[in-house]
């Protein structure tokens, strides 16, 4: 049996070792457009910053040491550009010598990849650059080393804008990011992408929310960008970082079925819609695990995945794939940000009615040295308690946590069922009650009635009510320091012995830094008659919308023409 796969990186690169790890006799060939036959791509910034020294340690393989290992014929530097379905050939091109030639197939595997988006305003340029390939990377690290480069923006804040953003400060380079939409990241919600603003800015980013980038011209030794509104911002170097899409012009000569986003069709196999031709990775069209929509998410884990399914079912396995959550992780400086499953605007298009417990708890036990605050929101179906998805934003521990609500999600756990999680506890590690457990704990007191919440988004409103008290029961230390216009503060400790303070005929809801005096708060209150809500996500998270509300209004740059 001879194999041809079409890319080689994730998906291509995997199926192709597991179809030699089954089938010792089988030819396999790769064909690579790029230089590289298998290279980290979730390093590439990282490489651009110093963190990794070697270009080698991104090179995960090369075409001598993957036919040493695997006897597998790889060929860098040649470019698929036409198949013949009837015949069952592929046309390839050597990009060094420009020569062609026709390779036949018996099973075919699509592994393309995607491709950055240009976007209108896109214009070529030395000083101009996408980051998605080792090449683009050499190019950037080049520019830097040769015209040190002393202000940089970047188009887009996703993770790789974000990434290279960090990187580019690491070298010392003043960077800016611009953002069409109203927060960083479209995994997480606004709320959430308040603490990495925060961050960003706290390392000296310049941050450009809500603003469109018109034009790019060249303005001497720099770029001047054109933004909405008329306002101009000059950088000696840009990063166009504004998402990625699938590959698919191979595909789409070839008569292959496409979809979301011009995304292959695939079956849970990996088949296409002809017969003998598969594809994987960032290229194909997959099921959402929560939605069961149709959906293409880019992420090196699934892509390796599909891969190996490809190949098992070419093998006579039978391998399916069961869907994407969309689980990641990333670091931004000294913060980690994760996310899986469904965030709740997603929730809302797919109409999903739901519920959300926001919290913020220890890394590890308070009392051993270092602990750090994470802040964890977990949405669940409403009435079902069906996990639909989470977000984490902190500095120690969210990955686990993240990995953890993942398998739940995958298991088909419910929201208040996270509570009778047995998992590990040591002092430096985590806590007798795992972030994880509270939030399970917090959604088993909302499933019966122990605790009502309320939300940022309502106070505005509930400031403005006749028939409401806002307590905040911190110390007055903290109170003093910050607090949230319209709560009076009694501290919990007072509570007690302060009751008759309050009007028994008035809601009162209730806030504290965490969510957890509060909550002790409404259990007080809550059986001396009173009727209560709590607020989530505590103090932390108000301050952190708050202050992104009015420094999101600050629209000046530094190199910014007003």
């Amino acid at each position: 049996m001879k194999i041809v796969i079409v890319g080689g990186v994730a998906g291509g690169a995997t199926a192709a070792a597991r179809i030699r790890r089954l089938d010792e006799r089988a030819e396999i060939i790769i064909f690579e457009r790029s230089g590289f036959i298998s290279y980290a791509n979730c390093g590439l910034p990282y490489y651009i910053g110093g963190v990794i020294a070697d270009k080698a340690d991104l090179t995960l393989q090369t075409p001598e040491s993957f036919y040493r290992r695997f006897k597998i014929t790889a060929k860098v530097n040649h470019e698929v550009t036409d198949i013949d379905t009837q015949n069952k050939t592929v046309s390839v091109t050597d990009l060094k010598t420009g020569t062609s030639f026709t390779e036949n197939y018996d099973k075919l595997i699509l592994s393309p990849g995607a491709k950055p988006i240009l976007p209108d305003f896109y214009a070529e340029n030395e000083r101009v650059f996408t980051l998605r390939t080792v090449e683009d990377t050499l190019k950037i690290c080049a520019f830097v080393e040769q015209k040190r480069p002393k202000t940089a923006v970047i188009i887009g804040g996703g993770f790789i804008g974000l990434e290279t953003a960090e990187n580019l400060v690491k070298l010392g380079i003043q960077t800016t990011v611009i953002q069409r939409g109203n927060h960083f990241l479209p995994t997480v919600d606004c709320d959430m992408a308040s603490f990495i603003h925060a961050n960003f800015r706290y390392h000296g980013v310049s941050i450009l929310l809500n603003t469109n980038t018109e034009k790019l011209m060249v303005k001497g030794e720099q770029i001047s960008l054109e933004l909405a509104g008329g306002d101009k911002l000059n950088a000696d170097m840009v990063v166009v970082s504004v998402g990625v899409t699938p590959e698919n012009t191979l595909a789409k000569k070839a008569g292959l079925a496409l979809g979301v986003k011009g995304a292959i069709k695939v079956n849970a196999k990996m088949q296409t819609s002809l017969p003998d031709i598969y594809a994987v990775g960032d290229a194909v069209q997959v099921k959402h695990l929560i939605t069961e929509q149709d959906v293409v998410i880019s992420l090196a884990g699934p892509a390796n995945k599909q891969g190996r399914i490809a190949a098992d079912n070419i093998c006579g396995l039978n391998s399916e794939y069961q869907g994407s959550q969309g689980s990641s992780v990333l670091k931004l400086f000294d913060m980690t940000v994760a996310t899986t499953g469904i965030n709740e605007q997603q929730a809302k298009v797919s109409g999903i009615e739901y519920e959300k417990v926001i919290l913020t708890q220890n890394s590890h036990a308070g009392y051993y040295p270092n602990a750090t605050a994470m802040t964890l929101k977990l949405l669940f179906e409403k009435g079902t308690y069906k996990i639909l998805g989470a977000q984490i934003v902190g500095y120690d521990g969210v990955d686990k946590r993240i990995d953890v609500i993942a398998t739940a999600i995958r298991a088909g756990m419910k929201a208040d069922e996270l509570k009778d999680l047995d998992l590990a506890y040591a002092p430096p590690y985590s806590s007798a009650k795992d972030p994880v457990n509270m939030a399970g704990f917090v959604a088993d007191n909302i499933k019966n009635g122990v605790v009502r919440q309320f939300y940022y988004e309502q106070i505005p409103a509930l400031r403005e009510r006749k028939d409401v008290i806002l307590l905040d029961t911190r110390t007055p230390f903290e109170y003093m320091r910050g607090r949230a216009d319209g709560f009076i503060n009694i501290p919990l400790d007072d509570l007690r012995e302060r009751l008759d303070e309050l009007d028994r005929t008035k809601k009162i809801y209730v806030m504290c830094q965490s969510g957890l005096r509060s909550y002790l708060a409404t259990r007080i209150l809550t059986q001396n008659g009173f009727d209560t809500y709590n607020f989530a996500g505590g103090f932390r998270l108000y301050n952190s919308i708050k202050n992104e509300e009015l420094l999101s209004k600050q629209c000046y740059t530094c190199g910014m023409e007003k």
